[in-house]
């Protein structure tokens, strides 16, 4: 006969209500992050007086399509002028910093110089900064070189990001085998040429990491362009939407213009997330394998 002690019976039970609670936690997870998005596409089909009716979570009285021709047509389509800027911005910005983090991080990790580990240490400091204590003394830089309310004010300073540096110093450790770089030496590749067609290629996965960040990051970004940009034609699409949320209180005709705005403002991000996550995956398994 088989014995069973006291708590024996009650394993299975505790098994389930451990699960059910995790179930129950990420449901509510999901449910948190998708509720703002699902209110975002049903208030995009509303006109002003279905957004102040607050009926916003049904597609009673759908107007999405004049929402979208009004989008268009305000301000002589100003709306997508800031669209641009902000594919400007942020792709542009989130390339080149990609680039230079994992540049830096190769450099860092495969290469022994006088003072490295003290570097690192700097660039590291440099996480700890809040981007938000350096918007005002990078707004003084740039009016000393006259660069203030111009293009390159919000993009140079975003092309460097000491967290993609760490990032990417990781992923070189990970990614390269010493070995591989020696064959190429010995192959006569120079510097240059093996870091572009090894390290880089190797690091894929890591230069797609900091490139989702860093576009992330510059797509939402605020406080800086708030800083630097006067002209509404240089605008990114935050700024530009801030702006026409400022007047929905004396005009509520605004009030379908940001919330669609806003609705269309998500599509890039989606994109990049889903389009670029397949090399997440495989840099995973090849990692994993090795």
């Amino acid at each position: 006969m088989t014995s069973f002690t006291a708590a024996g019976p009650r394993r299975p039970s505790r098994r389930w209500l451990s699960r059910s609670a995790v179930n129950g936690a990420l449901l509510l997870s999901v449910l948190y992050t998708l509720f703002p998005l699902v209110w975002l596409v049903t208030a995009a089909t509303k006109d002003t007086g279905g957004l102040l009716s607050g009926d916003a979570f049904s597609f009673k009285g759908f107007d999405l399509r004049h929402n979208l021709t009004q989008l268009a047509s305000y301000g002589d389509g100003v709306y997508f002028r800031w669209y641009l800027n902000s594919l400007l911005y942020a792709g542009g910005g989130a390339a080149v910093c990609a680039l230079v983090s994992v540049a830096a991080g190769y450099a860092f990790d495969k290469y022994a110089f006088h003072g490295k580990e003290k570097l690192f240490g700097v660039v590291l400091l440099g996480v700890l900064v809040p981007t938000t204590a350096l918007a005002l003394p990078m707004y003084l830089l740039a009016s000393e070189v006259g660069l203030v309310n111009t293009y390159w004010s919000v993009l140079i300073p975003v092309l460097v990001n000491p967290f993609g540096v760490y990032l990417s110093r990781v992923f070189s450790a990970s990614y390269i085998p010493d070995e591989a770089l020696e064959a190429a030496r010995i192959d006569g590749a120079g510097e240059l040429r093996t870091f572009w067609s090894i390290g880089l290629r190797l690091m894929m996965p890591g230069f797609v990491t900091v490139f989702l960040f860093q576009f992330t990051a510059i797509w939402n970004n605020f406080f800086l362009p708030l800083v630097m940009l006067s002209d509404q034609k240089l605008f990114p699409l935050s700024l530009g939407l801030y702006a026409w949320n400022s007047n929905t209180h004396a005009e509520p005709s605004y009030y379908p213009l940001v919330v669609t705005g806003s609705l269309l403002a998500v599509i890039p991000l989606i994109v990049a997330f889903v389009s670029l996550q397949r090399h997440w995956r495989a840099g995973l398994a090849a990692g994993s394998v090795k």
